[in-house]
């Protein structure tokens, strides 16, 4: 209703205004708080109230949504609750939609295991690059579970039902609680240390997020991603995921399925190996059967075609040859000695050892006459030697000083002083007489 001067809602207007002023004002939430006031009338809704230390809100599930939850609700229960802020108009109260409800403890495992996921997930740790295979005909297998709990019972019987020839070391360990993922991680590098499985099975049966957390510890995905020995988990039932079955090299959905992954089926293999051994022996028959027929049919081409006979021809052929090549060997044997003698008579006939006698007194004539000219030219070469010696000796300078000349010098630089101009007061000179030399100055 208007007036002139102001707008009027009515009560019902007014709680639409602002139900709607809410829906639009707040996303999807997520509250943390303490169920009170918990009603459950008979249309399957679901009434309560989210309180903390100092604050409360009232809170409304339909049945759409409450019939999917995974936990019951109870008076005094920790809980996150997502849903939308909304007002309840016939009353007026401001209430929250809730659309789903988790245990809060819950909620905070999750999200830690998502954090640790991703961390180690960015480390490379769940790579494929570091999955060790398993082996197919393992030695010994080694469990790592709780010693009391039906998993171990499931994998033993697995085990000796497939390969109950495999030894099986136990490595008992908690795997619920404060101590079980120390337990866990130390049993795993125990193993390690033994060195005597090849391969280690760790299980445990299913549980909620709370019971499966010794399997989301740092600690232990670090003690599965260093082991040597390939691992293989078998935790909780098939929707469990836990952060050891990313790590380890294999994730079994159970633990009995973990039991057949690492063990090989016996009487499997027994009727694979005697399939085999029969197939190996109608092979064999067929080949002998082949092989004997093959050694028949040569037989009988053997024996029509007479190898005796064949011999006795080429043993007959061959000495005809030989007869032959004897014969042909002497012919040209007498051939060579015939024209070897014949050689050696032209060789005497034409001896050089004569001609070489006239040669040598010839060399011994000419050697005498050279001897004879080298003597005559060696004493005219003495002779004119001598005299060019005499001539020299004559006009040697060394001569002119001994009769009283002498030879000026500059004293630096040794140059022969032939006149007075070359020289200045002052200079010095080097005069070489017969026995020595004099040092001067110029005055």
């Amino acid at each position: 209703m208007q007036t002139t001067h102001r707008t009027i809602l009515n009560v019902s207007e007014l709680n639409a205004d602002v139900s709607l002023f809410l829906k639009q004002g707040f996303s999807l939430l997520w509250i943390e708080g303490e169920v009170s006031n918990l009603a459950r009338p008979a249309s399957g809704h679901l009434y309560f109230s989210l309180k903390d230390s100092s604050a409360q809100i009232r809170c409304a599930m339909f049945k759409n949504r409450a019939m999917h939850l995974d936990l019951k609700p109870e008076n005094g229960l920790k809980v996150l609750v997502r849903g939308r802020i909304g007002l309840y108009e016939a009353r007026g109260e401001f209430q929250l939609i809730a659309e789903h409800m988790e245990d809060a403890g819950a909620g905070l495992l999750q999200k830690q295991f998502e954090m640790l996921k991703a961390k180690l997930a960015d480390k490379g740790w769940f790579d494929v690059l570091f999955k060790q295979k398993i082996p197919l005909f393992p030695q010994k297998i080694g469990i790592i579970s709780s010693p009391t709990g039906a998993a171990l019972h499931d994998i033993l019987n697995v085990l000796k039902r497939r390969s109950p020839q495999i030894p099986v070391l136990i490595y008992p360990v908690a795997v619920q609680g404060a101590q079980a993922a120390l337990q866990l991680e130390t049993a795993i590098r125990q193993a390690n240390l033994d060195n005597r499985c090849d391969v280690l099975i760790i299980a445990r049966g299913g549980g909620s997020i709370e019971d499966l957390a010794a399997f989301n510890d740092e600690n232990l995905a670090r003690a599965l991603h260093e082991t040597t020995i390939p691992v293989v988990t078998g935790i909780g039932h098939e929707i469990d995921f836990t952060i050891a079955d990313f790590i380890a090299d294999k994730r079994a959905p159970t633990p009995s399925a973990a039991a057949e992954l690492v063990s090989p089926d016996s009487q499997h293999l027994s009727n694979n190996i005697l399939q085999l051994k029969q197939k190996i022996i109608r092979a064999m028959n067929t080949t002998l059967a082949q092989q004997t027929a093959k050694l028949a049919w040569l037989s009988k081409r053997l024996e029509q075609q007479q190898p005796a006979y064949q011999l006795q021809q080429q043993w007959q052929r061959i000495e005809a040859l030989e007869a032959r090549l004897i014969r042909h060997m002497r012919y040209q044997v007498e051939n060579k000695q015939k024209a070897l003698y014949v050689i050696r008579k032209q060789l005497i006939a034409s001896s050089p050892m004569h001609l070489i006698s006239k040669k040598r007194q010839k060399l011994e004539q000419y050697s005498a006459l050279l001897h004879h000219a080298i003597k005559a030219n060696m004493t005219i070469k003495q002779s004119n030697l001598t005299l060019k010696m005499t001539k020299l000796d004559a006009m040697s300078p060394l001569k002119t000083l001994e009769r009283g000349y002498a030879i000026v010098r500059d004293h630096d630089t040794l140059k022969v002083i032939s006149s007075v101009s070359q020289l200045n007061a002052g200079d010095r000179i080097n005069t070489k007489v017969k026995d020595g030399e004099i040092i001067s100055k110029v005055l």
